[in-house]
Parts: C-alpha cells; sequence; structure tokens
C-alpha cells in the first residue's frame, strides 16, 4: 500500500460538474441516455439505473459481474448495465476515482466502439481534485492466472508504476500476432482511448442474423476480413447499414474505417483489460502482462487481484501493540467512563485513542466465566460477546470525556454486516478497534469495528449507537 506525503501527496479524484452523454446500446440497439456527475470521496464509480423503479445502484465492482459474453455487465439490487468496459477504461486513463453514472438503459453507449469519446467530454467538463488521499495499492507477489482451453495467460508483476503488456493471436492471416503496450497511464489518451473494438466479417454475419448487435454501425467497429467474402455476402451487409457499397481493402479489412494504428485491435484489447480491471475497486501498481486477454480472463484476473489486494490491505490495518507501553486508559479508568462490571466488562485497557477511532485490547483466559457453559471441553468465545467487546469499545470512542461531571451510557441501536471470521480461544489476545465511519450527529455514531488476534481478522461489524446522558 502506498500513500504520497509532502509535495508528493496524491489526492481522489472526480469531475468538476456533471455531463450528458448520449448514443445507442450495440447489442440491445436501445437509445440511451446517460448523465456523468461528481461523487463523494471514497465513493467510487457506481452505476444507477433511473428508468427503474426506486432508482438502484451498482457499484462498479467485480462482485457484481454477471455476463462476460461480448462485454462486461454488472447487476445488483436490481440494476443491470452492461458494455461498461470502455467508459471505466476512460475513467482509469484519466485517474477519475469517484463518478455517479446516472442512465436510463442497461447498456452504456458504444459511441465510435472507443474511450475517446468519454475522454472528450469529461477532459471537456474538466477533472477535480478532492481533499482526500488517494491510496495505492501494490501486489507483493507475481500473481498467475491460465486457462488452457482459451490458451490464455496472464501475468500480474510487482512494479512502482500501472504498466500493461498485451498480445493477440486469432490463427488470423490478416491480424497476425500483435502487441500492444502502455508504460504510463499519462499515455492513454494518446495511444490506447482512440483505439476501437473489432469484429471478423464471419462473427458479423453471424450476430446481425441473430439480432445480437442491435445498435451496430458502420462506424462503431473495424470489421477483419481473413476468408472469402462473396459479392452477395458484401452487398447484404451494404443493405443492412444502409451504405451503397462495401469493398476489402489491400490489408484485409472492410472499407468502413481507416485504422488509427497498424495494431489498433491488440490496442482495443488493451482498453478492454484496464476496463475489465477497474472492477478490482481500488487503484493499484503493477505490471499486467496478458497473452490473449478477454472479458471472462479479464474479470477472472480481476478477481483475484482484488483478493489479493484485500489480503494485503487487511494486514496493513492490523493496529500495532506493544505491551510495554503504558496504556491511554486502565482496567480501573475504564470502569470509571464504562458502567460495565464483571462478568460483563470485557476490554482489559486502551491503547490508542484519537477523535476518530480507539484501539482495545482483551485478554481471553480459560477463567472466562462464559467458557463453562458455551462449549465444554472446547472453549469458544460467543461471537456475541466479540460484538459486546466492540460496543464497550465504541463506547469509550463516543461517550464525551471533556464532561468528568456528567455520566454518559451508549446504547447500541443496530448492528449490520458482522461477520465472525475465525474462532477465539483461551489464550487469544484480542485487539479491537472501532472507527467513526460518519461525525457524530445529535448524538448518534456511526461506527465500523474489527477484531484482530495477531495479524487474523476473527471479527468485523458495522454498529450504530446513540449517546444518552445518564440521570442522576
Amino acid at each position: 500500500m502506498e500513500k504520497m506525503t509532502g509535495n508528493g501527496q496524491l489526492f481522489q479524484q472526480t469531475i468538476r460538474q456533471p455531463v450528458t452523454i448520449s448514443g445507442v446500446g450495440i447489442h440491445s440497439g436501445h437509445s440511451v441516455t446517460m448523465t456523468l456527475e461528481p461523487a463523494e470521496p471514497n465513493s467510487g464509480i457506481a452505476f444507477q439505473r433511473i428508468d427503474l423503479p426506486g432508482q438502484p445502484i451498482v457499484k462498479a465492482d467485480v462482485d457484481f459481474v454477471t455476463e462476460t459474453r461480448r462485454s462486461t455487465t454488472l447487476e445488483n439490487n436490481g440494476a443491470k448495465v452492461s458494455t461498461i468496459e470502455h467508459l471505466l477504461a476512460a475513467l482509469v486513463g484519466l485517474e477519475i476515482d469517484n463518478l455517479l453514472v446516472k442512465i436510463d438503459a442497461a447498456e452504456i453507449p458504444i459511441l465510435d466502439g472507443s474511450s475517446k469519446p468519454f475522454v472528450d467530454v469529461l477532459e471537456k467538463v474538466g477533472v477535480q481534485k478532492q481533499d482526500a488521499p488517494k491510496i495505492y495499492y501494490t501486489i507483493s507477489q507475481n500473481l498467475y492466472l491460465t486457462d488452457e482451453e482459451k490458451k490464455v495467460e496472464m501475468v500480474a508483476l510487482p512494479a512502482d508504476q500501472y504498466r500493461i503488456n498485451t498480445l493477440i493471436d486469432f490463427n488470423s492471416p490478416v491480424l497476425g500476432t500483435q502487441h500492444a503496450s502502455l508504460k504510463n497511464i499519462k499515455d492513454f489518451k494518446k495511444e490506447i482511448a482512440p483505439c476501437r473494438t473489432f469484429s471478423f466479417f464471419h462473427e458479423l454475419e453471424f450476430l446481425l442474423e441473430n439480432g445480437l448487435i442491435k445498435g451496430g454501425d458502420v462506424n462503431n467497429a473495424i470489421v477483419v476480413v481473413d476468408t472469402p467474402v462473396s459479392a452477395a455476402q458484401l452487398d447484404r451487409l451494404s443493405r443492412h447499414f444502409g451504405k451503397e457499397t462495401f469493398s476489402i481493402n489491400s490489408e484485409g479489412y472492410l472499407n468502413n474505417l481507416q485504422l488509427h494504428f497498424p495494431n489498433e485491435p491488440a490496442r482495443h484489447k488493451l482498453l478492454d483489460l484496464i476496463g475489465d480491471l477497474a472492477l478490482v475497486g481500488m487503484p493499484f501498481k503493477a505490471h499486467i502482462i496478458a497473452n490473449r486477454p478477454g472479458h471472462a480472463t479479464n474479470v477472472a484476473f480481476a478477481k483475484k487481484i482484488k483478493e489479493h489486494l484485500r489480503k494485503s490491505k487487511l494486514k496493513a490495518e492490523v493496529p500495532e501493540y506493544d505491551p510495554n507501553k503504558p496504556p491511554v486508559f486502565d482496567i480501573h479508568a475504564i470502569e470509571r467512563i464504562l458502567p460495565h462490571r464483571y462478568p460483563f466488562l470485557l476490554l482489559d485497557k486502551i491503547i490508542e485513542l484519537t477523535d476518530k477511532y480507539v484501539i482495545a485490547v482483551k485478554n481471553v483466559t480459560y477463567n472466562e466465566p462464559f467458557f463453562q457453559g458455551h462449549f465444554p471441553g472446547n472453549c469458544v468465545m460467543p461471537g456475541v460477546l466479540q460484538a459486546e467487546a466492540l460496543a464497550q469499545c465504541g463506547g469509550i470512542l463516543a461517550i464525551p470525556k471533556d464532561k468528568p461531571d456528567e455520566a454518559y451510557d451508549t446504547y447500541f441501536l443496530k448492528i449490520d454486516h458482522c461477520k465472525f471470521k475465525q474462532k477465539v480461544v483461551p489464550g487469544d489476545t484480542l485487539i479491537l478497534k472501532m472507527e467513526l465511519t460518519n461525525p457524530i450527529r445529535r448524538g448518534i455514531c456511526e461506527m465500523k469495528g474489527t477484531i484482530f488476534v495477531g495479524n487474523r481478522l476473527v471479527c468485523e461489524a458495522e454498529m450504530v449507537a446513540q449517546i444518552v446522558k445518564r440521570a442522576k
């Protein structure tokens, strides 16, 4: 994990003002209008289906991918959005971290089949630096993905920046073996963004006959012709697209478009890879090498990278505990703040306390009274008591410390997403951390809690509590 400081401080970014884009979905053929809006720091990228009841939202996260044929599709909370990869690639290329995409259909417009139209409109409204640090995560070891059936090989190598190399090989006499690379994300706009999607002529005929690219036209895809094509086939394609005539140029491409680069297909595959890897959900630095990438394997690789980064992030979040340092509050000071007493006082000491978080220690021993009746002979600390220990830790954080003559209690109103990851047994030392997720308002505290034993996360939960002044 890397966080720049001093003059090198990096900040999260959004856009300066909303901007609207309209077009047609390439697969559905439906007209679509979407508005890109600034979003708060740490909110990430999300899509909101404003045409559906309740206007549900799905985050741009690999956990919500449901389809990878011909494009990448997200679905959650009743919100489904497809063909997201070109827009996401543009956001990565411009280093935009937080954005809300309000869309009135199920598919992002194809526009010209590249990321360039998105880059152009985003640059027109401008990128806005936000008052929140941007943290880049780094991988600590080589990560591999192989698919022998598809002949795909992908690797992510530790690196000090985001770099990508791709290779494509479709056994096509027209395309041959093509390579593309991006050495610096700053070069995305010029080198990768203009590169359009491509299709083979025989695939195009099948897709048209089966109504699978209802929004396709002659301006949003490069067509590769690597097998013999009759005049009748060209005529049928011309009539479908309303063009007078099609022909095949000397390089083996349909004459509907001119290539921006000799290796434009390989560059577009690199563009797709950037968009799909954006679904990792957190900025990271690595050198990605991908042979024959496609949406399915891109998404599978994104899941692998996300899991690796999640474990690294979790390890970095483990609070440090030095038993030789004097505590902020010992057990007697804790008793003066909390109303709890034996056998229900579940904190031994407070080792760190700020306005935003608190860290406490609980030493679990065989003499705990709950072990007598909870799994006798197989001592396991009850999960509800772990949650109670977090709640008491939250009480230390929330109760006012600047009013020694007044007593307060905290009453917990809600516990969400409570998970017990590992057993807690005699001999374990619990390191508990509670941190505010929002400022305290009108006595209501929203907090996130974690419990570690060593480097292992054993419990986590989100809690809401109310601070109440104790009657005298």
